[in-house]
């Protein structure tokens, strides 16, 4: 009976399609002095990480002026801070450009992560 489980379980396991684990990240764009980086760090940075948003797509800060990371690719020329580029396994899927303030930030960012099925839409109550 046991070989018999066993051979189930190896049978089912090959059968069921395997979820590819995805590289995520929120890749945020800024430089020093940006009044708008600035304003987010204090309005949105301290609690980000403990959003759903936050643990699906961790924060990660790259300077406007350094190289583009080599593990990063952008679909273009990154002109602005601060930018928030979705990245998805290390390529961009969607971006927002400037820090539109804390009450249009969060749904801006989750309807990037919805466009990228990363999160299923908010329900209007």
């Amino acid at each position: 009976m046991f070989r018999f489980l066993v051979a189930v379980c190896l049978v089912l396991s090959m059968a069921l399609p395997v979820q590819a684990e995805t590289d995520v990240e929120l890749v945020m764009v800024e430089q020093n002095g940006c009044a708008y980086c600035i304003r987010w760090d204090n309005e949105i940075s301290h609690i980000y990480p403990k959003t759903e948003v936050g643990t699906l797509a961790p924060l990660r800060r790259i300077d406007i002026h350094e190289p583009v990371p080599d593990d990063l690719e952008m679909t273009r020329r990154l002109t602005f801070t601060p930018t928030f580029v979705l990245v998805l396994d290390g390529v961009e899927v969607n971006r927002l450009e400037g820090y539109p303030g804390e009450d249009f930030f969060w749904g801006m960012v989750e309807h990037m992560m919805v466009e990228a099925d990363l999160m299923e839409p908010v329900a209007d109550g």
